[in-house]
């Protein structure tokens, strides 16, 4: 970058202010509607189950624009693309804020995750180049606390604004900060722009990846409310998806230019650390996910509370990260620890009654915060162990692309396993429920004689079970990603030492 040491002082510290904020910005999207989800889908009269339409559909279209994001730098610099995806964000925000129904919300969601594709990877590049090389380390440290206090915010301030205001303002306050963010790094740093250069695209390799994406993510949301591979739309997306992909991984293996290089998977860590990397981070996306829709659809929870209980993981993170940065160990032992502590929070949480107390539920939040302390880092240095500085960014792209798609994949899993286990367990809660059962006509005739009609009593006790076979399933999701992710430990033992890093390596 041109010019890089002359940026010092109050100029250098507002242009990483801002640099930081848009990392911000992108990470708070990723999860201050999961909070919101539940109200979003009430306003639109939709059902919970269609209304994660608006964060799987954010997150696709996030993780299939990524690998574009190195031709796009190369292309048209580092600082133009980023600030034009800043304000392309701000201005896809604010259409999210005034979407009409489902339809127009999820595919503005859409615009939304794919023009934000560069925002991370641009921030942190920027972040880099306008410090000295004895500074890069501070600069990276700002760029993880951002990243880390977005988990943070992002529940809390979504739960506010959704108890408090139109679901809307969720979006539409993205469009003053990504103004801001746009107007200061474009003043700042315009004449500091990277040398651009043109380049082929692999448009058929982009085109195939889109395409296989979005059908099998599309079989996955609409699956559950179509009865499976019995509907004949589910079983033509299923194979559409699966032809595409075959086509896609022979076509990206034999270009020369691939959008996707798929042979970094030949490098042994490279594919132990991308597949531990997506399988973490699914587990964590997912049950962050699904904890704030049970507190509020069953738990009677609103939507500031369903965020509080998630905020203490990121205020966590917050703390220790500075802490745990100073530790020069090896990564496979961080990785383990965020792993065991996963494990830990998931099968904590696999404890959960139904009067359990706001302190009993964000108690495993404390230890989800140790996770995410040592869970990107450690698993990006063994991912990108032995490459060379210039395919350091390559290598950074696939395997976002890869942890953001299979995280959005097990969005949906979760969600679908989420309502069938619990159907199974209201049959078999209903087994002592029906009216020639001794249980049932007394829990009738206890509330009968607390003052309710017959047909109250018996409504009251459906109520119940629901409730109660929810909370089962939950407990179900709950202790499985438990026990999967203390699994994960032996994968990241598979893995070589990493040797000392020759690049930075910063959560993304």
């Amino acid at each position: 970058m041109n010019e890089a040491a002359s940026l010092r002082g109050p100029a250098l510290g507002l242009a990483a202010f801002a640099l930081a904020l848009g990392t911000f910005m992108q990470v708070l999207d990723t999860t201050i509607a999961n909070v919101a989800l539940s109200t979003i889908s009430g306003s639109l009269g939709i059902s919970t189950s269609a209304g994660t339409w608006v964060i799987t559909a954010f997150a696709v279209a996030n993780g299939v624009t990524v690998p574009l994001t190195g031709w796009l730098m190369q292309r048209f610099g580092v600082v133009r693309t980023f600030t034009v995806s800043v304000l392309a964000f701000s201005a896809a925000s604010l259409l999210c804020g005034i979407a009409w129904n489902l339809p127009s919300l999820v595919f503005f969601r859409i615009l939304q995750g794919g023009v934000s594709g560069p925002m991370i990877p641009g921030s942190q590049a920027l972040l880099i180049a306008i410090f000295p090389a004895a500074k890069r380390g501070t600069a990276l440290g700002i760029w993880s606390a951002m990243t880390l206090a977005a988990p943070i915010f992002g529940p809390v301030l979504g739960g506010y604004i959704s108890d408090n205001y139109h679901w809307g303002w969720i979006f539409l306050i993205n469009v003053p900060l990504g103004l801001l963010t746009g107007a200061i790094t474009w003043t700042l740093l315009k004449s500091r722009e990277t040398p651009t250069r043109k380049l082929p695209i692999d448009t058929v390799g982009l085109t195939l990846l889109v395409f296989w994406v979005f059908s099998l993510q599309t079989m996955l949301d609409l699956g559950k409310d179509r009865d499976w591979f019995n509907d004949p739309l589910i079983v033509g997306l299923a194979i559409l998806a699966f032809i595409g992909f075959v086509a896609w991984v022979i076509w990206e293996w034999t270009e020369r230019q691939p959008a996707v290089d798929l042979t970094f998977f030949a490098r042994r860590n490279f594919l132990l650390g991308v597949v531990g990397l997506s399988l973490g981070y699914a587990l964590l996306f997912a049950n962050n996910l699904l904890l704030p829709l049970w507190l509020q659809t069953q738990m009677g929870y609103t939507a500031t509370w369903a965020g509080l209980v998630a905020a203490p993981a990121g205020v966590v993170a917050v703390i220790t990260t500075p802490l745990i940065s100073k530790f020069r160990i090896d990564p496979r032992i961080m990785a383990t620890i965020a792993f065991l502590s996963y494990g830990g929070s998931f099968l904590m949480r696999s404890h959960y009654t139904p009067d359990a107390s706001f302190l009993a539920l964000a108690a495993p939040m404390l230890l989800q915060g140790i996770a995410m302390t040592t869970f990107f880092v450690p698993m990006l240095t063994i991912l990108l162990d032995g490459l060379p500085p210039e395919r350091v960014p390559s290598a950074s792209g696939v395997s976002s692309f890869v942890r953001i798609t299979v995280a959005s994949f097990a969005a949906s899993l979760v969600t679908t396993f989420w309502d069938r286990r619990e159907a199974l367990h209201q049959t078999r809660l209903a087994e002592g429920g029906s009216p020639f059962s001794p249980t049932f006509n007394e829990a009738v005739g206890h509330l009968q004689g607390l003052g309710t009609s017959s047909l109250q009593a018996i409504g009251s006790i459906g109520r119940s079970l629901v409730n109660q076979a929810y909370l089962l399933s939950t407990l179900d999701i709950f202790w499985i990603s438990g026990w999967l992710a203390i699994a994960m430990v032996a994968l990241v033992w598979l893995a070589r030492r990493p040797a000392p890093a020759e690049h930075n390596v910063a959560a993304d």
